[in-house]
């Protein structure tokens, strides 16, 4: 996913709207002009009142508008990224103990000078590979699956680097059945102790124990427009208000943008995305995703062993740190 997929109607969000209308109205004079008929002056006012207009809007959107940013139908996905940013993945499937679970993708991959594991939540594009994919909500199979490859990873002293793109763990009976809390809760057990780097980054939507479940790393990062919050605004707003039209106000409250997580000490850095979001450009986020990346396996492949660990440790002790008046 080098370019921006064509957008429809349905893709289009609501404040998005007047800039791709703008360019839409670009485009179509670009189709018109000839040799005898220009329209390069026009296309330039266009041009400049379109970066305009997005400039404005995008400087000051709510936290309800980052979530339909991050929820995106045209947004890379963890494979977009990967084959962006990786080289010779070579995918590797299966828990060992019931089956495959296609909403969590793991493999081995060449990032830059290292070999690295690659680990991510996975959506579908269409309804099929929603399906398929369900809808990103893995299963304990799927949890199960990433803690034996992160063993596995660590065994050689590989680093980690994970996506989190889900809605949340799926909650159905089958899931319960098999253990959906224990290998959520294994697989935050063993990521704390894992003796090489990890590297956490969250490219849409990183919701509750699902998204947890491939967070507890040495560095969080987080894409510009992307959320990680422990229950969705939705959710919030049913069980606190039971009022869908406090859903705007829930993503206010849970501090769920990337700005509010880098203040709260959970996210390590912002990668701003291509203008308009990571959907309008997908190369251009990737190349500076990459660049972050690097900088931050540089100084982690540095540490020794016990340092990773102990810092790691340190890291998640100082998250919802508070104190309690002594009156």
């Amino acid at each position: 996913m080098t370019e921006a997929p064509p957008l429809n109607d349905r893709m289009i969000l609501e404040f998005e709207r007047p800039i791709i209308d703008l360019e839409r109205k670009i485009n179509e004079l670009r189709s018109l002009s000839t040799e005898t008929v220009d329209f390069a002056v026009e296309i330039r006012r266009l041009e400049s009142k379109s970066r305009k207009l997005q400039k404005e809007v995008f400087a000051d959107l709510t936290a309800q508008q980052k979530v339909q940013l991050a929820r995106h139908p045209g947004r890379p996905y963890m494979t977009d990224y990967v084959g962006l940013l990786m080289e010779d993945f070579v995918e590797l499937h299966g828990d060992r103990s019931f089956r495959d679970d296609p909403a969590i993708i793991g493999g081995i991959a060449q990032f830059d000078e290292w070999e690295v594991l690659v680990l991510g939540h996975q959506k579908g594009r269409n309804t099929k590979e929603n399906m398929h994919r369900n809808f990103g909500m893995a299963r304990p199979e799927g949890y199960r699956k990433a803690t034996r490859l992160m063993r596995l990873a660590s065994r050689f002293r590989r680093p980690i680097i994970c996506f989190i793109d889900t809605p949340g763990a799926y909650p159905g009976l089958g899931a319960e059945e098999r253990g959906q809390a224990e290998a959520i809760a294994k697989a935050l057990q063993v990521m704390s102790s894992l003796q090489c780097p990890l590297i956490s980054i969250v490219i849409g939507e990183g919701g509750s124990g699902g998204a947890l479940a491939l967070g507890v790393t040495d560095r969080i990062l987080m894409l510009e427009y992307s959320i990680y919050s422990v229950i969705s605004p939705e959710g919030c707003a049913s069980i606190l208000w039971r009022d869908p039209g406090k859903i705007a106000e829930a993503a206010t409250q849970l501090k769920l943008t990337a700005p509010d997580l880098v203040q709260l000490g959970v996210c390590d850095e912002i990668i701003p995305e291509a203008a308009g979001g990571a959907h309008r450009a997908p190369a251009i986020t990737a190349a500076r995703l990459r660049a972050s990346l690097k900088r931050h396996l540089k100084d982690l492949m540095a540490l020794s062993p016990e340092e990773l660990v102990e810092q790691r440790y340190q890291k998640f002790r100082r998250i919802g740190a508070f104190i309690e008046p002594t009156t």
